[in-house]
């Protein structure tokens, strides 16, 4: 990230804003804006899924550190899984490519950007199925197409054969390897591996809710004792906010 991650105050208010939220997309761009709090809108929308997701990981490191509690359920014998995952060798942010991705298979040339979030969340309201959205972005993010040295417009890259769709995907993985965290974990009971996919916005919402609650609570006992407003409480420190609440248990 390149500006500091807002402080209390600003992380209380996008929570409060998130609890109207109607999509976990308008969540996510909450937490991005509480990453980046000198960036426009339009300007986190425009990034790279996977610039998104490195500047989320940084927030989660610069809030509750860098152990992650993970839970997962195991898709053969159905164990619950927990582990610990450490967020620091997830954050690595990958270079950008300079220009457009080129990928030629089966006779296609198909010459492509990276899908930003604005792209994903555009594709995702307005497909069908998850089928649907896939084709939906490809067609956003193409820059060019040509089929046998002819030239294919947007409106027919639905005709794009699944090998040439994966090898696209593949492409857009390898230049933007951070947006999409897939964890192969192995079951202790049975052995098989499970592959699950880090949900950080969704992981640092649930973690944020908790805190939010958490500090309400700290206010709500400080104000009652001192008579402090919650700016002047959110303005201490953990440290001191924690000193001032173990005296006011031993009152």
């Amino acid at each position: 990230m390149n500006a500091d991650p807002v402080g209390p105050a600003g992380l209380l208010a996008a929570w409060e804003a998130g609890q109207t939220a109607r999509h976990g997309s308008e969540r996510a761009l909450l937490l991005h804006r509480a990453a980046r709090p000198d960036s426009s809108g339009d300007a986190l929308l425009s990034m790279p899924v996977g610039a998104r997701e490195a500047d989320l990981l940084a927030l989660r490191r610069a809030l509750f550190g860098d152990r992650m509690q993970v839970l997962v359920e195991c898709a053969a014998c159905g164990e619950a899984m927990e582990f610990e995952l450490d967020a620091g060798g997830l954050t690595q942010r990958p270079g950008q490519p300079a220009g457009p991705l080129r990928v030629e298979a089966d006779g296609w040339v198909v010459e492509f950007r990276l899908p930003t979030v604005a792209d994903i969340e555009a594709a995702a309201r307005s497909a069908l199925d998850a089928a649907d959205a896939r084709r939906r972005l490809v067609a956003r993010c193409t820059v060019s197409a040509e089929r046998a040295g002819e030239q294919v417009s947007a409106d027919r890259l639905a005709d794009l054969p699944e090998a040439v769709q994966r090898r696209l995907a593949e492409a857009a993985e390898q230049a933007d390897p951070a947006a999409e965290v897939t964890l192969n974990v192995a079951c202790p009971e049975c052995g098989e591996a499970t592959p699950a996919e880090l949900d950080i916005a969704s992981y640092l919402w649930t973690e944020l809710d908790a805190w939010a609650r958490d500090l309400l609570l700290d206010v709500h006992l400080l104000a009652s004792a001192y008579g402090w407003s919650e700016p002047e409480i959110l303005a201490l420190s953990p440290l001191r906010r924690r000193y001032y609440l173990e005296l006011c248990a031993d009152a």
